[in-house]
């Protein structure tokens, strides 16, 4: 029998109040692999990008100038099939962000038993500042670039922050140009018109209230009972604000960049969101007393949800949090440094891989009704979702309590532990 060389493990450094989301993930990857026994060779394969690709983007903007946009795309891992990730359209995205978040793909496809990779993509630009015609060059521009790299069989993109089904028409306008040929399943987040599945917009929201509603069963919360705050307005957290609502849940507080909101009675969430579809944001909303970002975030409630950035749960703050639950309905709300300080305050996290896993989940379905030409009833999509988000959870809670561990750590163990058996068993070509 063949001796496997040791696993080789960096010694921990000291943690900061705030660290970027690459080594928030590494340091949880680290712990799971850790637990895995992972022989060296996987290690380092697994936590390193297949591909990191800078591309510049120039465009003539409305007013004849001449700007060059920095774009990203970061394949993770191609393990179990073609790559899968978001673009976002921000102005501070780095590198390293994208890195953070194409792992987190990985680990959150693998969790979900998805056939795809990790994969994500970013444009560093302000949307708020570009008028649709610029927006519309940038992302054309930017799809051209990585034409040798999309594909329904390769990398497959999708909306994140800042984007949305009009930008991913776009995406699958340019790509199907230069093929030659109409390709619906080259993007997923798509308009119902071109492609797009039933149930896509809901899905981070709904996969994340069915997760809440499995986590608060095991507390032995009833949904009548429970005290939900939310943190981010936008679509998965006003999608899974008003799920949970609509099982009985009592929502008291909620944010966006705006502001935040709380009102001990509850918050009618429908006014709440057709509030924000004719004023953008919470600015000005009469249903609720205002308080600070800080203080939503450490109400005294049975379920937080941080729907909104990375890194809004740190060592500084995670002392004061005093709900029973957080929901990640984010990817990366709660950095590393405080994991520790949660677990021993006996609150149970819902990690991102899980939690907001609904979104490439019918993602994955809409790729799959693209490729068979053939859709599905909100109802099927719907219990589909359910059906798999339930199964996860199951998944992640057991693998957590065999090895004593966090639903975090439970949920990188089971991912990593799959896309290293599947890479030993396909071999490494050469």
């Amino acid at each position: 029998m063949i001796e496997q060389p040791p696993a080789v493990y960096h010694e921990p450094t000291p943690i900061p109040d705030k660290e970027n989301p690459f080594e928030s993930m590494m340091r949880r990857f680290d712990i799971a692999a850790e637990i895995l026994g992972l022989e060296a060779g996987l290690y380092n394969y697994l936590k390193t990008p297949a591909k990191q690709m800078i591309i510049s983007i120039p465009i003539q903007m409305d007013d004849g100038r001449i700007e060059i946009f920095e774009g990203y795309r970061v394949i993770h891992n191609d393990i179990l099939g073609p790559s899968k990730g978001g673009i976002r359209y921000s102005p501070d995205v780095t590198l390293d962000e994208v890195k953070a978040l194409a792992a987190w793909m990985t680990w959150k496809c693998a969790v979900m038993n998805i056939p795809f990779g990790g994969a994500k993509g970013a444009v560093r630009c302000d949307v708020t500042k570009l008028t649709k015609i610029e927006i519309e060059k940038i992302t054309r521009r930017y799809t051209s670039n990585l034409l040798d790299v999309f594909g329904p069989d390769r990398d497959i993109p999708a909306p994140d922050m800042n984007t949305n089904e009009q930008i991913m028409a776009w995406v699958m306008d340019t790509y199907s140009m230069h093929m030659r040929r109409t390709e619906t399943a080259v993007v997923t987040g798509k308009p119902l018109i071109l492609g797009g599945s039933l149930g896509r917009r809901e899905a981070t929201g709904r996969g994340c209230m069915i997760v809440t509603l499995g986590a608060m069963e095991k507390l032995g919360i009833r949904a009548k009972d429970a005290k939900i705050a939310v943190q981010g307005f936008g679509n998965v957290g006003s999608v899974t604000a008003q799920l949970l609502a609509e099982q009985g849940c009592k929502i008291v507080g909620i944010s966006d960049v705006s502001g935040a909101y709380y009102n001990a009675k509850g918050i009618d969430t429908v006014k709440a969101i057709e509030y924000v579809g004719k004023n953008r944001t919470l600015a000005g909303f009469k249903g609720g007393d205002t308080i600070s970002q800080d203080e939503l975030l450490e109400l005294e409630c049975d379920v937080l949800v941080p729907a909104a950035k990375e890194e809004q749960i740190t060592a500084a703050n995670a002392s004061r949090i005093r709900a029973k639950i957080i929901s990640e309905g984010a990817n990366g709300p709660t950095d590393a440094s405080a994991d520790p300080i949660l677990q021993e305050r006996g609150i149970l996290v819902i990690p991102d891989i899980l939690a907001n896993a609904g979104g490439v989940t019918v993602s994955y379905f809409e790729w799959a009704q693209d490729r068979a030409g053939y859709f599905w009833t909100l109802d099927r999509v719907n219990r589909r979702l359910e059906r798999m988000m339930r199964q996860s959870f199951d998944a992640v809670y057991h693998s957590a309590a065999t090895y004593n561990t966090t639903l975090r750590i439970g949920a990188y163990v089971l991912a990593i532990d799959k896309v290293a058996k599947t890479l030993k068993i396909r071999g490494i070509y050469a």
